[in-house]
């Protein structure tokens, strides 16, 4: 199992910059990959970014250019850098490790004021 902790979420005005963070405990070795995802009022939980255990990237085509995935393996941390952010980037962002199956944090919020 694996056990994933958020943190950096918060407000900002349209424009701005955030980096969340995910911090993973657990069977470390068996995460094949990290992502986040997001869930807006409403809405379903849609596809952010995802990061391999070799450093292979995937955006949402709504988010490219202006998002950036890392993991720092030392630190057993992803981050997520979202950058020029919208309102429509408004959400709860969750933290995601695939191992057998994908294992979720709690969320942290993003709130972007226009």
């Amino acid at each position: 199992q694996v056990q994933l902790v958020e943190s950096g979420g918060g407000l900002v005005q349209a424009g701005g910059s955030l980096r969340l963070s995910c911090a993973a405990s657990g069977s470390i070795a068996s995460i094949n990959a990290m992502g986040w995802y997001r869930q807006a009022p409403g809405k379903q939980r849609d596809f952010v970014a995802t990061i391999t255990s070799g450093g292979a990237t995937n955006y949402a085509d709504s988010v490219k250019g202006r998002f950036t995935i890392s993991r720092d393996n030392a630190k057993n941390t992803v981050y997520l850098l979202m950058n020029s952010l919208k309102p429509e980037d408004t959400a709860v962002y969750y933290c995601a490790a695939m191992l057998a199956r994908w294992y979720w944090g709690q969320g942290t919020q993003v709130t972007v004021s226009s």
